[in-house]
């Protein structure tokens, strides 16, 4: 929603920005976070109000928590691709700066499985589909994805369904 203020033309009607409407209220995060002079947290958080105003404005609705978790893991993978690019340029400081903000970010994120709960899971998921080679992937990964709901991501996920799938017998 675009942000009005009580000058902006339209007497007796003042708008206001809306966060995300979600259980994370990044707006006040934001607030708190100005309030301790924490510039990571600043920088994420206005980083993931900016992210997912976009994905809402492409999408034309508000990001449900599922959406939201999704958005946060992106942003991490983005991150974990900068902290790479930045070793090979010998640049400790962003290194650094990048590390701090995946550690806030992962905060947003549900408690992550475990590779032996993850393990497990796939397990499960691939004896209801009755799966058993890599060409039923796409279907495991199907009913996968929503019984992972954030707890891993799809790329480890993925890696271990594969693994499963091609182990003999």
């Amino acid at each position: 929603m675009i942000e009005f203020s009580a000058r902006s033309g339209l007497p007796g009607k003042v708008f206001y920005n809306k966060p995300m409407d979600n259980t994370l209220n990044f707006q006040e995060l934001l607030h708190a976070a100005m309030k301790e002079h924490d510039e990571v947290k600043k920088r994420v958080l206005r980083m993931l109000m900016s992210a997912g105003k976009l994905v809402e404005v492409n999408k034309g609705s508000k990001l449900d928590l599922q959406e939201t978790q999704a958005l946060v893991q992106k942003e991490i993978k983005t991150r974990v691709e900068t902290i790479t690019d930045a070793e090979k340029a010998n640049r400790a400081d962003i290194v650094a700066d990048t590390k701090a903000e995946i550690q806030y970010l992962e905060t947003f994120l549900p408690k992550q499985l475990t590779d032996a709960e993850l393990e497990a899971l796939v397990k499960q998921i691939i004896s209801q589909e009755a799966a058993t080679s890599v060409k039923d992937m796409g279907r495991v990964m199907k009913a996968l994805i929503p019984a992972l709901d954030g707890r891993a991501t799809t790329q480890r996920a993925s890696q271990m369904v594969k693994t499963q799938l091609e182990k003999p017998g």
